[in-house]
This record gives structure tokens, C-alpha cells and sequence, in this order.
């Protein structure tokens, strides 16, 4: 494994854990305004939602509040899955970037120099972060939302 693609996975999974503790110690630790009390309650009475229902989003939701210690810990268990899924989407953020980045400088992996690798990991870094940090992202992310998990799957389709 050459320099480059050493530094990109492991930029990759700093930036994945830096906003996962960032948004795990920020996160809420029960039911916030909105739809999120809902969310959490037909989560783990597997109920329907209002429309559309997101049921994709409510079984992993359930599959989740199972490893609760107590009913009482299963909205912080629901809003962690968001932290999850955002942290998620930023990883693959970072990686897109990179690519993208990769192919600006004209370069390929192989070919990459220490140079390149800085230039690229660095503007990958900086634009995940920066993403990570905006108001609307992560409020999303530290609460129980379909946001979260929306922005990972379209994440890992774009990348």
C-alpha cells in the first residue's frame, strides 16, 4: 500500500471518529421538538409514522433500541444511531472529496507524491469538517431523524 492510499483511509477514519465523539457528546439524551419523539416512539413499538412512514428507517431504529439497558435509555440509543449515520457520512464525504480532488491534480494513486497526498487528504479534511460543523448537518445528527440516515445513503451512492 503506497503513502497515499495509506494516508486517505486513515485521514478517512480520523474525520469518521472526530465527528462521531463530536456528535455522541453533543448528542440529545431524550426526545427533541418536532418529529423526533415520534420517531422514537413508532421506532420501538414498530408503529407507523406519518407519512411516509420510513420503515427502513424505523427497523434499524428498533434493531438499535434493543441493545437499550432500560426503556428509558431507548431514545439516547435511537439518537445514536443519527450520530452513527452522520459520522458515516462524512467518512464517505472525506473519500469522495479525495477522488474528486485525486483526479483535480491529475494524478492517480500510484502516482501520487507526498505532495499530492498532502494537498488532496488535506482539502478532503478540511471539506468534511466543514460539512460536519454546519448547523443544519449537524443538528440532524445528534437527534432521532431521518436526515441522518438519508444524507448516508445518498452519501454512499455518490461515492
Amino acid at each position: 500500500m503506497n503513502g497515499f492510499k495509506k494516508s486517505n483511509i486513515i485521514l478517512g477514519w480520523v474525520t469518521f471518529f472526530l465527528s462521531a465523539l463530536v456528535y455522541t457528546l453533543t448528542m440529545e439524551p431524550s426526545a427533541s421538538l418536532w418529529d423526533c419523539g415520534e420517531f422514537i416512539s413508532t421506532s420501538y413499538k414498530m408503529e407507523i409514522g406519518h407519512p411516509p412512514g420510513a420503515p427502513l428507517f424505523m427497523m434499524i431504529n428498533r434493531f438499535f433500541s434493543l441493545f437499550a439497558t432500560d426503556v428509558t435509555n431507548v431514545a439516547a440509543m435511537i439518537n445514536f444511531v443519527s450520530v452513527l449515520a452522520s459520522a458515516f457520512t462524512i467518512l464517505f464525504l472525506y473519500w469522495t472529496i479525495a477522488h474528486l480532488a485525486l483526479k483535480m491534480v491529475d494524478k492517480t494513486r500510484e502516482t501520487a507524491t507526498s505532495k499530492d497526498a498532502l494537498l488532496v487528504c488535506g482539502s478532503a479534511f478540511v471539506g468534511a469538517m466543514s460539512f460536519a460543523f454546519t448547523d443544519t448537518f449537524w443538528f440532524s445528527a445528534v437527534e432521532g431523524e431521518v436526515y441522518a440516515q438519508s444524507s448516508l445513503f445518498t452519501a454512499m451512492v455518490f461515492w
